[in-house]
């Protein structure tokens, strides 16, 4: 007899590596839910009941501060309960906003214009960017700035599976450089820098690029990272020196002797003035009188006198 599976939550799948992290999201979302509802309908409904205390009875006022709580707090738990899924929204925004309005485009196009104005229409709108050269790589590198999102999502994924804790970062926005794409990102507790950066070769490897660059995208937030993508090299062009356009060819070329250039050298074939340097005499001892006493001043060595120099 084959035991029944047990009853699945919302959004919750029995493989996958997503799996491990929604169930945890939902969790903690319930958890915040009921807090927020609580100190969102204690706090707002007591301040609605003091001021209502002054201008009618208080216990109308406790009244009047539950009617006004209640609604606050379930305004608050709904808002922290649907928080992952408003977060998966904000991951596909781009994704949805481009769909309704090819969408839309495309109705009112078929069902305003005939049949032939119409496929017309179509193959100008994705001729013209496959055409041309331009155009064509604009549209490749905003598509590589929307799949790279989604791949530094699924990298974060794998960070926190491996830490065991944290939470998904915010990834707020991509745009397109010459080497590649530049994504800015909001980390949450569990992820850090200094994480991110024992880990870009992974991170190079999931978003199918050659390297990748990370660092602080504010001086006074260490949770705004930028994210550098780089997939080709651009400085592999030959520049030609435009200083040798600016060179008169009728300018007579300037006769210079050829120095000579020593093959080998020997120390004692290098003229080298020598420096003698002068030998101090020592001093000799002060020597004592007769009568025990030191020499006077006038009576100094050498045989001068200093009687001579006054």
């Amino acid at each position: 007899m084959s035991k029944s599976s047990p009853r699945r939550s919302f959004g919750r799948k029995s493989t996958g590596t997503v799996t491990v992290i929604e169930a945890k999201i939902h969790r903690s979302s319930a958890r915040n839910a009921r807090m927020a509802f609580i100190l969102a309908a204690v706090i707002i409904g007591l301040l609605a009941a003091v001021v209502g205390s002054s201008y009618v009875h208080p216990i109308i006022a406790l009244f009047i501060g539950a009617a006004i709580g209640v609604p606050c707090g379930a305004s608050a738990w709904l808002l922290v309960r649907i928080w992952p899924v408003l977060r998966l929204l904000w991951w596909w925004t781009p994704e949805i906003v481009l769909t309704v309005l090819l969408l839309t485009g495309w109705v009112h196009l078929a069902t305003h214009t005939p049949t032939l104005v119409t496929l017309a229409v179509v193959a100008i709108v994705l001729g013209v960017p496959a055409a041309v050269p331009v155009a064509r790589r604009q549209v490749v590198a905003w598509v590589w700035c929307l799949i790279v999102r989604h791949r530094l999502r699924v990298c974060f994924a794998q960070f926190i599976i491996a830490n065991q804790s944290g939470s998904l970062p915010l990834i707020l926005w991509a745009k397109p450089t010459p080497v590649g794409e530049r994504v800015w990102v909001y980390l949450r507790p569990g992820l850090s820098l200094a994480d991110l950066e024992g880990r870009l070769d992974k991170i190079a490897v999931t978003c199918h690029a050659s390297s990748v660059l990370v660092e602080r995208a504010s001086d006074g937030n260490a949770a705004y990272l930028r994210f550098d993508i780089k997939r080709r090299e651009v400085l592999t062009a030959t520049v030609t020196s435009p200083l040798a356009d600016v060179i008169d060819p009728d300018i007579p070329a300037t006769e210079r002797p050829t120095p000579v250039i020593p093959t080998a050298l020997d120390l004692p074939d290098v003229q080298a003035p020598t420096v003698t340097l002068p030998v101090q005499q020592p001093k000799k001892p002060a020597t004592t009188s007769a009568n025990g006493s030191k020499p006077t001043a006038a009576q100094s060595t050498d045989g001068d006198d200093v009687s001579d120099w006054i």
